[in-house]
């Protein structure tokens, strides 16, 4: 109790001393506007070479030299993961990692403009801003390193290159390796269409392909001799429907059928279907991954077919940590969020008016900075599986046009363009702010770190991809253009 007191009594006096000395602030910041524009053509140029999970070979290249450029050592093809990277500046001290993303989406090409233009029909697009997510952390990183080396002291940086974050849990493979070990914070960010940095937890998930085989026949003329693979998907999607009834309120479960045969009147003998299964608790995840692995069995086993189940990934939801989220908060606030020129204006409006919304956020909602607060969103991430190793925290910023969805081509669109490289800098300064305050105020990831073995409560972090080797091929056949 008392050494908690004195934790919290240090924090409360810290802050006023620091703002007492704004050389240190100064600096990073200066650092990051000098290298607006260098930043912006590097984001700029991942977005026009849109490449999906562990292909993002030019994408990862083009982050990779930049920081050897910047002095980091840098080690690739980590965990397996060709398109991986760790880069590091060490000089002892407190270890600081930022997480980079780079991978794009299939289906979501698109020029940046504020009207649906492919610019590849059926191509890849960053519609989830993985082009200035990947870019601000490397932007980041340097900023601080510089100022690590102006100012003589002793901390180490890390920056993670994390490859398919968009269904691959490149970093679920990461963590799994022990490469997140001995690093005393983790900072990250996304794109959003507002600004906001909160402890926030998120849904676990796990998913996978259920791969049913069965025997080929004329369809008319010997139908009694088949036994048809996509009978048994679409008994199981029967089962599994039915299920959803009797599952916690806030389970998700989603699935595709990938392959349901070639020709009407051939019986298939082979047939595919993907699922994922998501829930806030990792446990619950992996009782329904289970149910739905038996309602599979039983729909092989009723239509005379044999399963085959893949797993693809399976990642936790995430650990908030709020002594480091209120921290980042503070710093946004000093930041400040996004302000649009007349050409963003009209660009902005336009872009709204394909939004179908009820009613149309402001445009000065990318200014605002919105309140702290304790969050959950139903979606996931693998930036889970780093929380549940270290102290994590992320925030988002504005780098979409208010009302804007993730995984559009309206995000898409502003991902390539100004509004998205302004939220972009936005993200970098708050994060390297946030690196700075860690480093100097050591108390502060002492209570970070704290208030993490709270939230874990003796849970053993254990890898839900348990085993498997990296699905490395699970987007190939979508990187092919129609």
């Amino acid at each position: 109790m008392k050494q908690t007191l004195l934790i919290a009594l240090v924090l409360m006096l810290w802050q006023p001393v620091y703002s007492q000395e704004p050389n240190h602030e100064n600096f990073i910041v200066r650092q990051l506007d000098s290298k607006t524009e260098q930043y912006s053509k590097i984001a700029r140029e991942i977005w026009e070479n849109p490449e999906l999970g562990y292909l993002e070979f030019t994408s990862s290249k083009i982050l990779i030299e930049e920081l050897q450029a910047a002095g980091f050592d840098v080690e690739t093809g980590v965990a397996g993961l060709p398109t991986s990277f760790v880069a590091t500046y060490d000089r002892g001290g407190p270890v600081i990692g930022f997480l980079a993303e780079y991978d794009a989406l299939p289906g979501l090409s698109q020029d940046a403009v504020p009207f649906r233009m492919e610019l590849v029909e059926g191509g890849n697009g960053h519609g989830c801003g993985h082009n200035l997510f990947g870019t601000a952390a490397v932007a980041s990183g340097v900023a601080l390193k510089d100022w690590i080396s102006e100012n003589n002291l002793n901390a180490t940086i890390k920056i993670f290159g994390t490859p398919a974050e968009e269904g691959g849990a490149g970093k679920a493979f990461m963590v799994r390796d022990g490469l997140f070990e001995g690093v005393d914070a983790v900072i990250n960010w996304h794109p959003s269409d507002r600004n906001a940095a909160n402890a926030s937890t998120c849904t676990a998930v796990m998913q996978g392909y259920f791969k049913f085989r069965g025997q080929t026949a004329h369809a008319a003329g010997s139908p009694e001799r088949g036994r048809s693979a996509l009978d048994g998907v679409e008994a199981m999607n029967i089962m599994v429907n039915m299920m959803r009834e009797h599952v916690d309120q806030e389970s998700r479960i989603h699935y595709v059928i990938t392959n349901g045969g070639m020709a009407a009147n051939v019986v298939p003998d082979y047939a595919v279907v993907e699922y994922m299964v998501r829930h806030p608790d990792v446990k619950e995840v992996k009782d329904i991954w289970q149910r739905v692995i038996k309602a599979a069995e039983g729909a092989a086993l009723g239509t005379g077919t044999q399963v085959e189940v893949e797993l693809v990934s399976g990642i936790y939801g995430l650990l908030p940590n709020e002594t480091l989220a209120k921290t980042m908060h503070k710093n946004l606030t000093a930041v400040g969020g996004v302000e649009y020129d007349e050409e963003e204006i009209a660009f902005a409006k336009k872009l709204q008016e394909s939004l179908n919304l009820p009613k149309v956020p402001p445009l000065s909602v990318a200014k605002e900075i919105q309140p702290y607060k304790l969050t959950h969103f139903p979606a996931s991430t693998d930036v889970g599986d780093v929380s549940y190793v270290t102290p994590t925290v992320g925030l988002g910023t504005a780098t979409w046009v208010p009302g804007t969805a993730a995984h559009t081509w309206q995000a898409t669109a502003a991902d390539g363009m100004s509004i998205g490289y302004k939220g972009m800098m936005v993200a970098a300064k708050t994060m390297a702010l946030t690196g700075k305050d860690l480093i100097l105020n050591p108390l502060l990831i002492q209570e970070a770190k704290k208030e993490f073995e709270e939230r874990l409560d003796g849970y053993v972090y254990e890898a839900l991809i348990g085993d498997i080797d990296p699905p490395l091929d699970f987007r190939k056949a979508q990187n092919k253009v129609k």
